[in-house]
């Protein structure tokens, strides 16, 4: 035989040998972002067919079809999977390809109710052949296996679907992972906010802490108080939040598994308040009398109290969930100190001239108030610094300072037994040039001195976005995917996710399959995404 009929047949060999080692380079899903706790994945792959794709609910689950939270989500996520299928309904479709069908089962059936902060997010997952068997406490967790779900699914280069033979176990490091967003400086259409909870739940983030007045405008519409925004918003009919916008929201971020944190930030950044009820805020002094400018609420007033009283009974009613946030921050106290009648009051109270104790009573006050609408408060770091009684319930909020501060602030709060939410290094409104997510990424959390116990108080964490120079025009990709940066933060394991290179590769998928879904996340760094944003 001569050397070129040798060669002949060889070649097949080679060619069939090089497709071998094509195929499996070809099982491209980067990854999943937030990285699950366990996640063993093999070579092995199976195809999927839109037509031949099935959600459906294990025979054992305590939740089944009717269960408002996993329908809607099946529907969501199938488009996901396959975003490039848009079915046909009412056309007959005759399938050759084998059935995959998604097997989802619960323990509890809490279709009808909001997610709280005990709801357990921990789901297993198994994939294999013709089927993958997804396993949760409850259907908060059976969403987060969704999400995972969705971004297992990969597509080669001709546009075929695939998902590789996967184990997953997984639930979140840190119970509370939040994202703030600030409706008071600027505006947010509620369509801007719909899209924050759409990304919130691709990154597992679960609580919208909704900063949605403060000094500039007031656009929260109350039914008890309608003065405050038809006097406070920027405009009284445009720039407001109606109850039914708030529902809306609310609604929303429910079938996302996300809880909706409403913040009512007082006796500071009130001014707006001021303009649609009278007597609320503090008349500041110049020389004896009024300057027709005013401070912070009038802390000395029984009014004020009475006012506080039926508008967070209103708040509280409005919003389901059991927390909510009384700020408690940056109070200028200077107008106080030019008002002879709070000084009076605070000589019959026996302050002295300690402003801090007058804030201390106001808070107090107002803690109390929340507490009787059976409320946990959340209040920032200032109301611990300053010694306020609190009851021992009180969430603390972390928001200044450098590691080093904010690391001795967690140990004096944890250490008095308090449990703690960390911001203070996830400021995100604050930009700069180059890859900032790497900051953001290497937070340690827990890495202050105290003891385990100390620990386990910290209860999270959350990602703040203010609204001075951010609105619906740059709050997307300012967010995104700077914040999932955080996100995996607080839901993975520090351990395997302390390589900030290694992670690179990753955000860098997940921001694409993030631009594929319609969310506006910013590049990382030089490079290109198979589907470039299409500005829908």
């Amino acid at each position: 035989m001569s050397a070129v009929s040798s060669g002949q047949q060889t070649r097949p060999m080679y060619y069939l040998l090089l497709l071998m080692i094509l195929q499996l380079g070809l099982h491209t899903a980067e990854g999943v972002w937030p990285l699950p706790q366990t996640l063993i994945s093999s070579t092995e792959r199976f195809p999927l067919s839109p037509q031949a794709f099935y959600f459906g609910y294990g025979r054992q689950s305590a939740a089944q079809q009717g269960c408002s939270v996993l329908d809607e989500a099946f529907k969501r996520y199938f488009s996901l999977i396959f975003p490039d299928y848009t079915s046909a309904y009412g056309i007959l479709r005759f399938s050759t390809d084998k059935p995959f069908t998604v097997e989802v089962s619960v323990d509890r059936a809490d279709c009808d109710g909001y997610p709280d902060e005990n709801s357990s997010e921990r789901y297993n997952m198994s994939v294999f052949a013709g089927r993958a068997s997804l396993k949760a406490e409850t259907v908060w967790g059976a969403l987060r296996g969704l999400e995972t779900l969705s971004q297992l699914v990969y597509q080669d280069d001709f546009g075929s679907y695939f998902v590789n033979k996967t184990d997953i176990e997984d639930f979140p490091r840190f119970q509370f992972r939040g994202i703030l967003l600030d409706t008071s400086r600027h505006y947010l259409p509620v369509q801007a906010i719909l899209k924050t909870l759409d990304a919130m739940a691709y990154s597992k983030f679960n609580v919208f802490h909704w900063h949605i007045v403060d000094d500039p405008s007031f656009p929260y519409q109350s039914r008890t108080f309608p003065m405050l925004s038809s006097k406070g918003a920027f405009h009284p009919m445009t720039h407001i939040y109606t109850q039914s916008d708030v529902r809306r929201v609310i609604s929303y971020a429910r079938m996302r598994g996300i809880r909706v944190l409403p913040e009512f930030d007082s006796p500071g950044h009130t001014k707006s308040w001021g303009q649609g009820q009278p007597d609320l805020l503090t008349p500041c002094y110049k020389g004896g009398i009024p300057s027709g400018t005013f401070g912070p609420v009038n802390p000395a007033l029984p009014s004020t109290y009475q006012f506080m009283a039926a508008l967070f009974k209103e708040v509280s009613s409005v919003f389901p969930d059991s927390y909510i946030h009384l700020g408690g921050d940056e109070v200028d106290f200077s107008c106080w100190k030019s008002n002879p009648y709070v000084r009076a009051f605070m000589q019959k109270m026996g302050f002295g001239s300690d402003f801090t104790k007058l804030e201390a009573f106001y808070m107090e006050k107002i803690v109390n108030i929340t507490s009787a609408l059976n409320k946990t408060s959340i209040v920032w770091q200032d109301v611990f610094d300053y010694h306020e009684r609190i009851p021992k319930d009180t969430v603390l909020h972390i928001w200044k300072g450098t590691p080093a501060s904010y690391h001795d602030e967690l140990s004096r709060m944890t250490k008095a037994g308090m449990r703690v939410v960390l911001a203070a290094p996830w400021y995100i409104n604050h930009i700069s040039y180059g890859q900032d997510w790497r900051n953001y990424y290497t937070v340690q959390p827990l890495n202050f001195s105290g003891t385990e116990e100390q620990k386990k108080l910290v209860i999270g964490g959350e990602v703040c976005m203010w609204g001075e120079y951010v609105d619906a025009t740059n709050l997307t990709p300012r967010l995104w995917p700077r914040a999932s940066a955080a996100a995996e933060r607080l839901w993975s394991d520090e351990k395997q996710t302390s390589n900030v290179d290694k992670a690179f590769p990753r955000l860098q998928d997940f921001r694409c399959k993030l631009v594929r879904r319609g969310i506006q996340a910013e590049p990382l760094y030089v490079g290109h995404c198979k589907q470039e944003y299409q500005g829908v």
